[in-house]
């Protein structure tokens, strides 16, 4: 009987514990060590507001009908169902991906709103020494889960969920700074999240990913295409899921933190109008520019929601009817065009693998949406706005800025995230390189079973099964 090799008898003495071992650390471990960090934080900070703590308001002498609570929380429940079913099951087009994208969506998600409420509560919220929690809040962190999810998309199939944590804690500070930035310092409006939310985690997720390159990607290619019944998932999910319900609920999304009254009511009306016409837009477009005339469902399933993105920064403007027709259509256009021509050009070139295409669908209709912002303020007048002029931009009402002055705030807003979405995604990146967060190799890319269980399932012969020796393999 030979004796055993040295490298195996290292293994057995734990030096170097098996693949399986190093697989099921990292995570456990992350999530752990976040969510205790998090219960610390929250026992020393966070108490209720004053519309949710039982003293302060009874101590008031208020009628329960005027709490913010019934006012907000039916656009938060349109906010949060968009965030968990809609993005996760928009991303389940992958033919064995599907427990992936919609569990590691859960994940980062629910890690994303605690983290957020700490990093937005401390910059907006913070006084007495406490942060103050309300249904608002639970908004805004919807949204900062919302640009999280984006990034997610960018590097879908290429990261493993540790990473994925890893990601979330420095986006989400990242987001809170450049909300407070914009927001607090700059004075821009952007009730729709146009930059704070789609541009920022759109073009964050795209620098990751280049910096997160895998010139051997193409071990996986086999795996990255979608098959019927994953398309059409995503288009309509599991009970009208994925597409159709985030399209459905983009006004809420875009209105949610709005000034209750003419100003939640238009941006409804701008978002509903623009979300109709990138729809026809695309579908214009994707039989224009596809084989034979054909219709490409990856076009229809994303490029038709480019409308609410677009309309976010403006939303809540004068933009009119005909206007947020206008920029929908231009949106859906923009988009279609980007998948079918860009997409390729920014991977063979540029070297930017996104899996998703969340630079067609947040990030190009992203800045577009800044820029009608932009153009949108330079003509806001006190004749078109009214008495509404104070609570759409208080500034101009006031006269410590004109409506061009405005306007080039907005622009330089957009510079901001850019920069702030670029450094971030660039050290982001670095980081998620470290080797104890357990990537994927290139050969298991796109593939559920890495990191989940998968019953029932049956190998392609000519793939034949998963080794787990094939799984260890870094890229």
């Amino acid at each position: 009987m030979s004796a055993p090799r040295a490298g195996a008898g290292a293994s057995a003495h734990g030096r170097n514990p098996p693949p399986a071992a190093r697989r099921r650390l990292p995570l456990p471990l992350l999530c752990l060590l976040l969510q205790g960090a998090t219960a610390i934080l929250f026992a020393v900070f966070v108490r209720y507001n004053h519309e949710t703590d039982a003293a302060l308001w009874h101590g008031g002498n208020h009628s329960n009908a005027d709490n913010e609570f019934y006012f907000r929380y039916p656009s938060f429940q349109d906010v949060h169902t968009m965030v968990f079913v809609g993005f996760g099951f928009l991303m389940a087009f992958l033919q064995r991906y599907g427990f992936s994208s919609v569990g590691f969506t859960f994940l980062l998600a629910a890690f994303a709103l605690q983290w957020s409420t700490l990093t937005q509560g401390f910059l907006h919220s913070f006084h007495g020494g406490h942060i103050h929690v309300g249904v608002e809040s639970m908004i805004n962190a919807d949204f900062c889960a919302g640009a999280v999810l984006i990034s997610f998309g960018a590097v879908l199939g290429k990261t493993g969920p540790a990473q994925l944590l890893l990601m979330a804690l420095l986006e989400v500070a990242l987001f809170g700074i450049n909300e407070f930035v914009l927001l607090s310092l700059l004075g821009v409006k952007d009730a729709g999240g146009s930059m704070t939310i789609h541009t920022f985690g759109a073009y964050f997720g795209l620098v990751l990913s280049r910096v997160l390159y895998r010139p051997q990607l193409e071990k996986s290619k086999h795996r990255q295409g979608s098959i019927y019944h994953s398309d059409l998932f995503a288009m309509i999910g599991e009970a009208c899921q994925g597409t159709i319900f985030l399209w459905i609920f983009w006004p809420s999304f875009n209105s949610a933190p709005t000034s209750l009254g003419d100003g939640q009511h238009r941006t409804v009306l701008n978002t509903y109008y623009s979300l109709t016409a990138s729809t026809l837009s695309t579908f214009a477009l994707s039989a224009l520019v596809g084989r034979d005339g054909r219709l490409d469902m990856v076009h229809i399933q994303n490029a038709a929601l480019a409308g609410g993105v677009v309309v976010g920064t403006a939303s809540e403007m004068m933009l009119t009817p005909f206007g947020a027709l206008a920029a929908g259509f231009l949106a859906g256009t923009v988009s279609t065009l980007g998948y079918k021509f860009f997409t390729p050009i920014l991977e063979s070139k540029f070297k930017v693998q996104d899996t998703c295409g969340v630079h067609n669908l947040h990030g190009m209709p992203g800045v577009l949406g800044a820029l009608v912002g932009v153009l949108v303020t330079g003509l806001a007048t006190h004749e078109a706005y009214g008495d509404g002029l104070q609570s759409v931009f208080p500034l101009i009402a006031e006269s410590q800025r004109t409506a061009t002055s405005q306007a080039m705030f907005q622009l330089f807003g957009l510079f901001v995230t850019l920069t702030l979405a670029s450094v971030g995604g660039g050290v982001g990146g670095c980081l998620l390189k470290l080797p104890f967060l357990d990537a994927p190799p290139d050969s298991q890319c796109y593939e559920d079973r890495v990191y989940w269980e998968v019953p029932g399932e049956h190998e392609d012969e000519a793939q034949g099964p998963l080794k787990e020796e094939e799984l260890d393999t870094q890229a």
